[in-house]
């Protein structure tokens, strides 16, 4: 790869910040519509002579987008991120969460690191990449709900394929502080719910204790998650070095003096990308499955049964990829790094999309009153787009 790098441009960086407060301003918690955003950006583009590809979830409340600057080229480099934001009730914030302050030489609002300034600083230089004499295609991909699950780069994915596109590569520009990183854990989380027996309480020999038959499969899941840390050979770099289960929330009865009928608990794996989350995953039902036996020998109804709530794949790719190599030159890192949080990047490489994070921000300041990202990080990631804007090779 070889890139000639321009001088620093005032204006792409004013652009970007600009941008980046206007994203901030939308209201894109999860659970609310992202469709003004899509569609603002939809109209930035559209200004420029460039359309826009939407994919909508069920209901057409949110949509993903993709655009290609740089049309009749043979491949594409895809910039990636997601436009939903984690809410902030409950959070002490001494902002507005929506009010995309700057004071102090930082962008504060919720989004700002996560990851609103990064696709604005990608259309800030929308016009560059247009102009771009690069052999290849530039491609913007802007998905919902990642917060939640992952759920819409799925469909933008599917919807990339059907038409035919086939990227070169995959740039998400979640919140790494500019290095690009190359690895992350699994995220697998799921809704176990049990059903068992009611009984007055002094006739315990006539019912199920929903209850204590998912403690039992919840201590099953702190047998594993011990397993890992005893056994699972240490993938270092991580701030864990091994993969986890925990249990996130149980609910269960009605009163002291009654057999709980009903439980319910959710739980989550966090897979090295060498290890098999599917596989743990099958471990606790066929645990689950063992019990159920005497259960209903006592009320042939009770059992278990398992939702899925979300499945993200661990991402792992590799410090001699090209793109790799493209993103440490862009940001000027000899290193790279490994991440804690989950991203999309499991999704487009196991696309077969090659990919590497690398993004404005920390993920220290994500999900946390007062988020915010530096203006310094603004115009690292300004110079990483001007730099792929006249890099002349992928190899």
């Amino acid at each position: 790869m070889r890139d000639n790098r321009p001088m620093q441009s005032p204006d792409t960086n004013a652009r970007a910040l600009e941008l980046a407060r206007a994203l901030v301003r939308f209201n894109t918690v999860s659970e609310n519509s992202n469709l003004a955003l899509i569609h603002f950006i939809r109209d930035e583009l559209a200004k420029l002579g460039v359309a826009s590809r939407l994919t909508y979830n069920a209901d057409k409340t949110k949509a993903n987008l993709f655009a290609t600057l740089g049309e009749g080229k043979p491949a594409g480099v895809i910039l990636s991120g997601h436009t939903d934001t984690v809410p902030w009730d409950g959070q002490d914030w001494s902002v507005d969460p929506l009010s995309a302050t700057v004071k102090d030489g930082r962008l504060y609002g919720r989004g700002s690191a996560d990851m609103k300034s990064f696709i604005a600083t990608a259309l800030a230089h929308a016009p560059l990449f247009l102009d771009s004499k690069a052999p290849f295609a530039f491609h913007f991909a802007f998905s919902y709900d990642e917060e939640v699950g992952c759920f819409g780069v799925r469909e933008l994915i599917a919807d990339m394929r059907d038409a035919g596109i086939r990227p070169l590569a995959c740039i998400i520009g979640e919140p790494t502080s500019m290095i690009p990183a190359i690895a992350h854990k699994g995220v697998y989380r799921y809704r176990c719910c049990v059903r068992g027996k009611e009984a007055h309480s002094s006739l315990t020999p006539q019912s199920v204790n929903a209850i204590e038959m998912a403690a039992r499969v919840v201590g099953k899941l702190r047998d594993m998650a011990e397993g890992f840390e005893r056994d699972e050979p240490r993938y270092e770099g991580f701030d864990v070095p091994f993969s986890t289960s925990s249990v996130g929330q149980f609910h269960g009865g009605i009163a002291d003096n009654v057999v709980p009928r009903d439980a319910e608990f959710r739980y989550e794996f966090r897979d090295l990308p060498t290890a098999d989350a599917g596989a743990m995953q099958a471990e606790i039902v066929a645990f689950a499955r063992s019990l159920e036996p005497k259960m209903q020998r006592v009320a042939p109804e009770s059992g278990f049964s398992f939702d899925t709530i979300c499945e993200i794949p661990s991402f792992l790719g590799a410090e001699d990829d090209a793109v790799t190599r493209l993103a440490k030159r862009l940001a000027g890192e000899t290193r790279v790094t490994q991440v804690a949080f989950g991203t999309e990047a499991g999704l487009f490489k196991g696309a077969g999309i090659p990919t590497v994070v690398c993004g404005p921000g920390s993920i220290v300041q994500a999900h946390q009153p007062d988020e915010y990202v530096s203006l310094e990080q603004l115009a690292r990631c300004a110079a990483f787009m001007r730099g792929l804007a006249v890099v002349d090779e992928l190899a």
